[in-house]
């Protein structure tokens, strides 16, 4: 039996747990540079020789010369055996330990003809891309803005419509073939995954080929597909363009998260190395933890329509957790329809600088998201926000980090959210006639339904002294764009309304020998016309 252990498990706490975070229950560290450095805990010191690289997993004193990772400052701190360790760190991680069995020489021979395996097939497929068969391709991709020098350096390819690898790898074991994800086993035989695709390269954390990505090239959906989960790769722990990125996280003191290869790949060559992107699914907390052993700081940089939106709010709710008083987590979003590889091209690096350079801190995307999501102008909703708001700060582990961002958002709640008592004294009243139960309903389901529409028209809304915290009733059958024109309308007719009070009061002033009281009456006459003709529009406009 060889002397190898499977080190998948292993692997796996040092990328879920930062080596920063496991020493600093016991050693008091601060950063200074890239490093973080305390007193040695294994032996007596005044002045810290104690260095921790979270970017590389470990930890070396230059007073004594311990060196090691995770597992082993667990063993030496603790006076514990590795079994021990193991337990004590998978309890840290939220993961089960499994059986612990030792890898024999068979194994280790399986996984590296995997990995030679991958890498002949991304030979293969860049082949293919230069020949005629790959034309189509490679005017695609080159049409996408990618160079030559670019395609060879992330070693894209072409997988054409007959069957590749399955055809020409004879040479290989068929359930070796079909263990890499390449190919499947169907009714007449193997046959290949990926066809008429063009390539990514999936790379591990140390450079090897362990997947594939593969765009469709004539509009089919899924646009993307990629190999299923494997022996070697597993998607949900694997980020496209971290191996390119490493140094430059490491320099750029962050990552920049995008949402796909294209984009990822672009960032790199305009000059955001540090840029990352998940693999055609939503963010998971391993991406997180990978990215966060590498560094702390991280820009997610996401499409500006709804869909990035949300997935801006995931990612934040996933971060939350792994915060400390040293990360800078920061929002950007490409607005018009754009994603960056847009933008690059449209307005080059200085345009997409300006959208990095101007992100929105996570303390206040939430604080944003949180206004945007509830309608804190009253009480029902300012109480839901005030939920909201804390359940998300609960996610947030440092407890002293913590406890200062709680202060932070009670200052803004008592400056910004009850501001309206300061002024309810002065503001004028306006007399303006109840709202019927119908009005009152149909609002009433706009509000519970139509979260952008309440952030356009809150004010107005609040004004009409409603409770918007009971059932609408029925369900109504309107879209967003039915919602708004109601308000507007609604807000026009009560506009209107005021405007002929005002025009009463302005009469009565003539009558009584008011000299100017006439053209008061004049001009408010143009403004009932001009909003006469605005509301005549909108309840003719076809929807």
């Amino acid at each position: 039996m060889a002397k190898t252990y499977n080190n998948n498990f292993t692997d796996e706490l040092r990328q879920r747990l930062s080596i920063v975070d496991v020493i600093s229950r016991r050693v008091p560290l601060t950063k200074k540079g890239q490093n973080f450095w305390g007193c040695c805990p294994f032996h007596s010191e005044k002045t810290p020789s104690f260095s921790v690289s979270e970017d590389k997993g470990f930890y070396h004193c230059f007073g004594c010369g311990e060196h090691g990772d995770i597992i082993s400052f667990t063993m030496k701190s603790e006076n514990v055996d590795f079994k021990t360790a193991i337990r004590e760190l998978a309890d840290m991680a939220g993961i089960k330990v499994p059986e612990y069995k030792p890898k024999d020489a068979a194994t280790v021979a399986r996984e590296e003809s995997y990995v030679k395996i991958t890498d002949d097939a991304a030979t293969a497929f860049q082949k293919k891309l230069f020949e005629p068969a790959g034309t189509h391709a490679l005017e695609y991709i080159r049409g996408r803005g990618f160079t030559d020098e670019m395609i060879k350096k992330y070693r894209l390819g072409y997988a054409p419509k007959n069957n590749l690898i399955s055809g020409t790898f004879t040479n290989v074991k068929p359930d070796a073939l079909i263990a890499t994800g390449l190919v499947r086993r169907g009714d007449y035989g193997l046959y290949d995954f990926f066809r008429d695709k063009l390539m990514f390269p999936i790379f591990n954390a140390h450079g090897q080929v362990v997947a594939f990505s593969g765009r469709s090239l004539d509009g089919s959906e899924p646009k993307y597909i990629n190999t299923t989960d494997t022996e070697m790769f597993h998607k949900r722990q694997t980020i496209f363009g971290f191996n390119f990125a490493r140094e430059a996280i490491h320099r750029a003191n962050r990552s920049i998260v995008v949402e796909g290869q294209i984009d990822a790949i672009q960032m790199q060559c305009n000059g955001f190395g540090e840029t990352v992107a998940p693999l055609g699914t939503a963010l998971t907390e391993d991406h997180i933890a990978l990215l966060c052993k590498a560094n702390r700081n991280i820009t997610f940089c996401f499409d500006g329509d709804a869909a990035g939106q949300k997935a801006a709010v995931r990612a934040c709710n996933i971060v939350l957790p792994f915060l400390r008083d040293n990360s800078d987590v920061r929002f950007a979003f490409v607005t018009g329809g754009k994603d960056p590889d847009e933008v690059l091209k449209t307005g080059g690096a200085i345009a997409m600088r300006k959208i990095i350079d101007g992100a929105t801190p996570i303390i206040d995307f939430l604080w944003d998201t949180t206004n945007k999501s509830y309608l804190i102008s009253t009480p029902g909703g300012r109480t839901q926000a005030e939920k909201f708001l804390k359940s998300q700060i609960e996610k947030i582990t440092d407890i002293e980090f913590r406890r200062e961002i709680e202060n932070e958002y009670n200052s803004r709640k008592f400056n910004q959210w009850h501001k309206w008592k300061k002024n309810a004294d002065t503001t004028p009243a306006v007399d303006l006639p109840a709202v019927d139960d119908i009005t009152k309903n149909t609002l009433i389901y706009i509000v519970a339904h139509f979260p952008d529409v309440v952030e356009k028209y809150g004010d107005f809304l609040s004004s009409l002294n409603i409770d918007f915290d009971t059932d609408a009733g029925a369900e109504l059958k309107f879209d967003a764009m039915a919602a708004e024109r109601y308000v507007v309308s609604l807000k026009l007719q009560r506009y209107i309304q005021k405007l002929n009070n005002d025009k009463k009061a302005a009469v009565q002033s003539m009558l009584a020998g008011d000299v100017g009281a006439g053209a008061l009456v004049d001009k408010i006459n143009v403004d009932i016309a001009t909003a006469n003709d605005k509301l005549e529009q909108l309840l003719n406009a076809d929807l």
